[in-house]
């Protein structure tokens, strides 16, 4: 319990549980190397390819991780989320999974390719507009209207103990690191890697990265309290919230070493990279902290972690934008 605000934090103790019900669930993403990224940063670089994870992105592991943890009356009911596509997705795969209905918020301007996976498993799907609507509004509503458990994308005790886990295999694999960048939208991803790095790596230094345009949680660390910003404009669609969470926010507060931010051109940059190099389809969002690393220009002798987040991108979109 968090004696400032009253809630119940997550701790590693709940991302190794997480661990546990994800066994055999789960993907054990790879971690992959590039000589080329390496040599470009002066650095060894341990990519861990969350993009290859169910649903194509590291949400299914908070997702199942909180349907897991209901009850078995709460599981039957059903549960409700809001995302603009990986959160959705993954809550859609987990519920499909463990008997549980699900309906999620979308926004009408999420990509086709999530908007349809999302429907692909079984879920209902509901459209707002993100720059008129509130969806927490429409989220709780629903979830009062008809008994569903509310799971938000990141806001979530067993979201983030889930996400940890990401971090939690990383440095089983790897051991020990200097540095790890994680993208950063709501926090739930950074939050879980900075309890699982202080258990398995103490002094490691954890940094969430946000797009340019959406920097909230920079901003919010430096005014000591939780800012909330317009929807930023970015191509990074899964970064696009506008303030940290309650249970996110102290996290970070305590335990992030700092948030950095890059620019759309730069994730453009690095899909291309991740294409070429790595031979690896990479969404915008997913590329925050590998275009972070290599803008970061002090890491020569390090061992450094990247999240690769997801992999959930139009292929229209997709060459378009490589081809820009």
């Amino acid at each position: 319990m968090d004696q400032t605000t009253g809630l119940r934090l997550p701790t590693f103790a709940d991302v190794e549980a997480a661990a546990a019900r994800l066994a055999g669930v789960a993907h054990r993403t790879p971690v992959m190397t590039s000589r080329t990224a390496d040599a470009r940063t002066g650095a060894r670089l341990f990519f861990k390819m969350e993009s290859l994870q169910r649903t194509g992105a590291f949400k299914f592991r908070g997702a199942y991780n909180a349907i897991a943890a209901l009850d078995a009356d709460a599981r039957a009911r059903g549960a409700v989320a809001y995302s603009s596509g990986n959160h959705a997705q993954a809550i859609a795969c987990a519920g499909a999974l463990l008997g549980a209905p699900t309906v999620i918020v979308m926004p009408t301007d999420a990509p086709a390719i999530k908007v349809a996976a999302t429907r692909g498993y079984g879920a209902e799907v509901m459209l707002y507009d993100r720059f008129t609507e509130d969806r927490e509004a429409i989220g709780r509503r629903l979830a009062a209207e008809r008994g569903l458990a509310l799971i938000p994308p990141f806001d979530h005790p067993d979201v983030i103990a889930g996400q940890g886990t990401a971090t939690k295999e990383l440095l089983d694999e790897v051991g020990p690191l200097d540095r790890i960048y994680v993208c950063l939208g709501g926090g739930g991803l950074t939050s879980g890697a900075c309890l699982a790095a202080e258990a398995l790596s103490p002094g490691c230094a954890v940094y969430g990265v946000e797009p340019e345009a959406g920097d909230d949680i920079r901003r919010s660390l430096e005014a000591g309290h939780i800012l909330t910003i317009p929807v930023p404009r970015t191509i990074a669609d899964g970064a696009q919230t506008t303030a940290a969470g309650a249970h996110t926010f102290p996290i970070l507060q305590a335990k992030a070493a700092g948030v950095v931010t890059v620019p759309d051109a730069a994730l453009v940059e690095t899909m291309r990279f991740f294409a070429e190099r790595m031979k690896q389809v990479v969404e915008p969002t997913g590329c925050l902290a590998a275009a972070a690393a290599f803008a970061a220009g002090d890491l020569a002798g390090a061992r450094v972690g990247v999240i690769v987040s997801g992999g959930n991108v139009d292929l229209a979109r997709f060459a378009a934008l490589i081809a820009g």
